[in-house]
């Protein structure tokens, strides 16, 4: 999964930042029309509209990224089909990327997608490997 690279809007003229600040003041209804349609935002996104726009809104400088999902050690193992302590010795051999928060282990989603993807391709050529020996060995 490619991260989109961060988008910066820069603070908006006195005017316009002034404008905004009034129409937000004591409003929590943020509805967005994409291609003629309405839309109204769930909470967790209207809040964050409502935060970009107030941050412009004081003229401030806005960056807009995505953050990449970190998981435990132990919600990889998960994901992954396979033990916490086979997750950390396959970490500890460079099998994985981890990084460190502090003394804690954390593993980004694609990393384990990734692995996951490279054992579905190695048992497919397990498979079909046999398959072709068996079938060499009845075709002789």
């Amino acid at each position: 999964m490619a991260l989109i690279a961060p988008r910066v809007t820069a603070g908006l003229p006195a005017g316009e930042a002034r404008s905004l600040t009034r129409a937000l003041e004591d409003s929590n209804d943020i509805t967005v029309f994409v291609d003629g349609t309405v839309h109204r935002l769930p909470g967790q996104a209207r809040d964050a509209v409502v935060d970009l726009l107030a941050r412009l809104g004081r003229g401030e400088t806005v960056t807009v990224s995505s953050v990449e999902e970190m998981l435990t050690t132990s919600q990889a193992a998960e994901l992954a089909g396979i033990s916490h302590t086979y997750l950390r010795n396959m970490t500890d051999r460079g099998e994985i990327p981890v990084e460190y928060r502090g003394s804690h282990r954390r593993i980004r989603t694609a990393d384990i997608m990734t692995w996951l993807g490279k054992q579905k391709l190695a048992e497919q050529k397990r498979k079909h490997e046999k398959d072709a020996g068996e079938h060499a060995g009845t075709a002789g």
